[in-house]
């Protein structure tokens, strides 16, 4: 395990390895910053609202979320572009986790800014229609997709519960969610996640300072360790997609050094390109 980045996010979060960047941008909500490392200088974009997840639309676009919106971001050039609005006409909430999908659409959660109960949402974004997927959620996190399309994956990290939507052809819920891994018992909180190339789940655990890797069968397997209690979020990317990147977060926490910072470490295993957003 190395540090990736220094920058001591207050809520570091959204990992994203571009695949045609070969890059990796990643986000601090609370400092409403886009952060990414650019032939090794520290670079970041600042927005007026809180931002926490994207998905890659091109070279040099990516889809953003905030708490009032998606849009378009040129990487290059720092335009902006609206997409949708997000819950715009709700104060109390904001964006947290998110993630592409296989079909091309965009999966966003929110949550309020103050976690109250069944405030949040989870949302897909598609074919220029935004909808609701899962609905009175706390604290949404761990999207992510099983490999052979079958199955969303997203935790309420208040329920410590990971579960298993089956999905239609087109991406779409087709029946009721299932628990797919259980973490009441060990009083673990579940936060972001990603699913490797052989579609084990690798999610960020906030507060015990790990990534866990759970089998497609929900069977835990392996942890990996990491300096920083709050971990939120894992990433793969890096040579062959081998490198397990994880963002962490350092509100709360004024005496732990390592917290904020992002790490990068060898987990053993090799993960899956992102998808591409298609608006």
């Amino acid at each position: 395990m190395t540090v990736y980045s220094q920058a001591r996010c207050a809520l570091g979060e959204g990992p994203l390895w571009h695949p045609l960047r070969e890059q990796l941008f990643w986000f601090d909500i609370i400092a409403k910053r886009l952060l990414t490392i650019e032939d090794g200088v520290e670079k970041s974009w600042t927005f007026d609202e809180h931002v926490s997840a994207a998905g890659w639309l091109d070279n040099d676009r990516l889809l953003v979320a905030s708490e009032v919106a998606l849009f378009e971001l040129n990487i290059i050039t720092g335009a902006t572009r609206h997409v949708v609005a997000l819950e715009a006409d709700n104060p109390a909430t904001r964006s947290n986790d998110g993630r592409a999908d296989p079909w091309g659409g965009f999966w966003i959660g929110t949550m309020g800014k103050a976690a109250e109960p069944g405030q949040g949402a989870i949302y897909r974004l598609y074919q220029g229609a935004l909808r609701v997927v899962v609905p009175q959620v706390t604290i949404s996190n761990a999207i992510c997709f099983a490999p052979d399309r079958s199955t969303a994956y997203y935790a309420d990290t208040r329920d410590q519960k990971i579960m298993a939507l089956p999905l239609d052809a087109e991406g779409w819920p087709s029946g009721e969610a299932r628990v797919f891994v259980d973490l009441t018992a060990e009083d673990l909180n579940p936060d972001g996640a990603v699913v490797d190339a052989e579609g084990c789940l690798w999610c960020a655990q906030w507060g015990a300072s790990r990534v866990a890797c759970y089998g497609p069968d929900g069977q835990f397997r392996r942890a990996v360790t990491f300096p920083a209690s709050q971990i939120s979020c894992p990433a793969f990317g890096g040579e062959g997609l081998k490198t397990l990147f994880a963002t962490s977060a350092a509100v709360g926490l004024p005496d732990e050094a390592a917290a904020g910072q992002t790490f990068r470490a060898d987990a053993g295993a090799t993960g899956l390109a992102e998808y591409q957003v298609i608006l």
